[in-house]
Parts: structure tokens; sequence; C-alpha cells
């Protein structure tokens, strides 16, 4: 029996059992504000509003923050009814309240929405390149929607609610920005509208969440109503513009190429997302902006050295596991999870998870980053169809099975030095560690046999040119 259940048990009559749930309740909201205070402290240092200017930054399908600008909020005496309403919420704060509020108040408002969308790739068993295509829509949305979240903010200002009435008892630090509109709720809104457009089986379950994430800041008492409905409305109108870009990327096209019968060419049946590198991209004019030149050839001495190479590899158990490391507990199917989870590793330790408009940036730059060097990965391979090493030598045995898709350049290297380069940048105390991640990631890929040398190294300078696209941006969009 847990001690709530206990005091509930003990007679309602007695001043000790009144007593006892009294200080169950002190306690239980005692702690979620301790957990929360370091959070707090951050957005508070310097008494500083968080990100005034965020409303300025440049956009990826707004024209500008002020696109969707919403009117003004309720006056006075409508304000007046919402704070009753909020103190009446107050009365309804059980254990299943504060988990709500808890749940929803962990990290930035993209966070949770990040990992729900990482739940659902997983489970529905997406490889990288539709995977990371869903993860750029989604962060893009949620991006756009927190700046035009923070141009409504700053254009009205208005006080939040215990600011007005220090009778609304808060369960959470006041955030240091105005109310309105409730950023989680814009977040929820953008999200939830982009999720399920992608996966339209479980729209009910996201447009849930979207109610649950903006109630729990009603029932945390730092928002009104009002901030809430228009925080949704106002990510759902961001969301459109995302949703419709999404519909013309060319993600959906069907192959109707071949797979080339000139020797020495790649061979197999159904490769994997042949039309990939045709994908509208976000940063590149294209898939094939940076294309790389050809491979050498098949039968030129500079494979046969590079044959060589894998051939008198001295495989040891070290070289083993971190090639079966890299191939299935991040892997071609779950590369994205891997760098993703990185990335919010980061935004934590920097703590930049009480930044929603900063966390949100970092969330899509890498995202893009990693669906741009995807495409340009896949325009490459299918470009040139380069034969895979077990392909050239068939008495060669790889570590395991060869992905089913042409050689080069290597994914493994592009999709794991775009993200990681951006992240280079954005926390250059940590870039030397990030790059030789992805270092390893690409050089995983040797130890297992299954990419020429050639294959691995462009891949890693095609990912990094993404990448020093995607920087190049980050760097005029007004967030310095």
């Amino acid at each position: 029996m847990t001690i709530t259940d206990y005091a509930a048990s003990v007679n309602d009559h007695s001043y000790q059992a009144k007593a006892f749930r009294a200080s169950v309740v002190v306690l239980v909201v005692t702690l979620l504000i301790l957990c929360s205070v370091g959070v707090a402290t951050r957005a508070h240092a310097g008494g500083d509003s968080i990100e005034p200017k965020a409303g300025t930054w440049k956009a990826w399908v707004l024209t500008s923050g002020s696109q969707f600008r919403l009117p003004p909020p309720p006056d006075q005496a409508a304000t007046a009814a919402e704070i009753k309403h909020l103190k009446d919420l107050m009365a309804k704060r059980d254990t299943t309240a504060y988990n709500q509020i808890a749940s929803w108040d962990t990290g930035a408002p993209s966070y949770r929405w990040n990992e729900i969308a990482v739940d659902a790739c997983l489970k529905a068993n997406l490889g990288h390149n539709m995977a990371a295509r869903h993860l750029a829509l989604l962060h893009i949305a949620l991006y756009d929607a927190m700046i035009a979240a923070w141009d409504s903010k700053y254009a009205y200002n208005r006080p939040r609610p215990s600011d007005v009435d220090a009778g609304v008892r808060t369960v959470l630090p006041t955030p240091r920005s105005p109310a309105y509109p409730s950023e989680h709720a814009v977040a929820a809104g953008a999200a939830s509208a982009v999720l399920a457009a992608i996966f339209p089986d479980q729209a009910k379950v996201f447009l849930d969440k979207a109610e649950e994430a903006g109630q729990s800041r009603l029932l945390a008492g730092v928002d009104y109503p009002s901030d809430v409905q228009a925080g949704l409305e106002l990510g759902r109108k961001v969301a459109a513009l995302v949703i419709e870009r999404g519909k013309g990327d060319g993600s959906d096209a069907q192959w109707t190429g071949s797979v080339p019968a000139e020797k020495g060419k790649w061979t197999g049946t159904d490769p994997v997302f042949p039309t990939a590198g045709t994908w509208k991209t976000w940063v590149l004019s294209s898939g094939s902006e940076f294309r790389p030149g050809p491979p050498p050839a098949y039968d030129s001495e500079h494979t046969a050295k590079e044959m060589a190479e894998l051939v008198n590899f001295k495989r040891t158990p070290k070289t083993n596991a971190d090639a079966f490391f890299w191939e299935y507990a991040v892997g071609g199917r779950r590369n994205y999870w891997y760098w993703n989870e990185l990335t919010s590793k980061k935004i934590w330790e920097y703590h930049l998870d009480a930044n929603p408009p900063r966390a949100a940036r970092i969330y899509a730059l890498t995202s893009v980053a990693s669906h741009d060097a995807g495409v340009a990965c896949w325009d490459a391979k299918f470009t040139y169809w380069a034969l895979r090493p077990f392909q050239l030598d068939p008495n060669f045995k790889p570590l395991f099975t060869t992905p089913n898709h042409p050689s080069y350049p290597a994914a493994h290297g592009c999709v794991s030095s775009g993200p990681t380069a951006v992240l280079a940048s954005l926390f250059p105390r940590d870039a030397e560690a990030l790059n030789a991640m992805a270092d390893q990631a690409a050089e995983s890929r040797i130890w297992a046999g299954i990419h020429f040398r050639t294959d691995v190294v462009t891949g890693l300078a095609l990912g990094r040119r993404v990448a020093q696209k995607v920087i190049e941006r980050a760097q005029s969009d007004g967030a310095q």
C-alpha cells in the first residue's frame, strides 16, 4: 500500500487522518517543486526573460514569426473569470494531476514530442530515410511554432496568472516569459497535427496527448485557458504548412527504374529506398548539390587495394563488438534514434531544457542535417550503383549481412557525420568527441567488411558538407 492509499484508508473524521493527508499533499507538491527548481533557477538566472527576440528568428515554413500573430488576449474581466477557473482546478490536483504536470514539464516542450515521435518511428520499424524525413517535419513544425509563439508572447506581454493574482498557487515555478500563448500548447498543437498526418491510424492518440499537454499547464496554474486554446490553434496553423510541404517532398514516389545489368555494378532485388535521393531537401538545392565524383572502377588497382585491406583486416572481439553495436544497437534502422538521443542529451547537459525556442532550434538543425545528408547519400548511391565488397569477391565473408543498397558512399558515414557536425558547431566544447563518434560509426563498416575505404571517407565528407550548409543557415537565422 502506498502512503497516499494508506492516508485515504484512515478514518475521515479523525484529526490525525486529516493532518496526515494534508502532509502527504504538501510532500508531493514540495517534491515536484524541488525537482523543478534546477530548471527554474536556470530560467530565472539573471532575472532575464527567455529569448525575448526569438519571435524574429528566421523560420523554415513561416514567412516570419508574425505571419500568424494572434489577436490580443482576453480583457481584464475575462482574465478574472479565467483566474477563478484556475483556482477551481487547484482543488482537483491529485496524484494523477501531479504526474501529468510533471510529465509534460519535463524538458522543453519539444522534448516530450520528440520522444513520442521517435517511439512511433521505432514501433513502425522505419529505416533511417523515412524516419529522418518524419523527424525533420516534426521539428521544423515545433521550431516555427516556437517562433510564432514568441512573436505573440512579446507582442502582448500578458502576465502569468500568479503575477496577476497571488491566490493562484502554482505547482511549477512561473516561466520567465509572457503567458499568451502557452508554449506547451503551441508545441502540442503543432506536433500532434504533424504526427497525426504521418501516422493517421494513431491520430486520436496524438490529439488526446495534445489536450493533455495543454491541460497540464492549467492544472499547474502557469497558463490561462485562453493561452492554451490559442496555443493549440496557433500550433495547428504552423503544422498545416509543414504537412502541405511534406505532401510534395516526393517521399511517396514509386520507383519505376531497374537494377543495372552492367558488369561491376551492384546486383540484387528490391533495393532500399531507390528514390530517396530525389526527395525534397531543406538546405540543399537538391540531393545532387554535393554529389561526389564516381567511385574507383571495380577492376582498378585502387579498388583491388581496398579489397585487400578488408581481406587482410584482423578482426578482434573489440572490433566485432563495435561493428555489431553500430549495426544492431544503432544500425540503419535505428541510426536516427541514436543521434537524436545525443541531441537531447546535449540540450540537457547545457541547461537549455528551460529555453523552449533554443531547444527547438537545436532539434530542427540536427534533424535537417540528418535528413538532407541521407538524401544526398542516396542520390550518389543510386547514381553510381557501386557494388559491395562481397559482390566483388564472392569468397569474402563480411561479419554480418550487407544492407540491401549500393556501397558508395557509406550511409553510416553520411548520416552520422551530418548531425554530429551540426552538434559540434553548436557545442564546440564537445566537438572533438562528437566528430570522433561519427568517425567510429563509419569506420565500423570497414571492420564489418561491408564497405570499401573510399565509401567511408566519401560518406563522412558528404555528411559534413551538408552539415556546413546547415551551420551557415544557423549563423544567419538571428539566434546568435
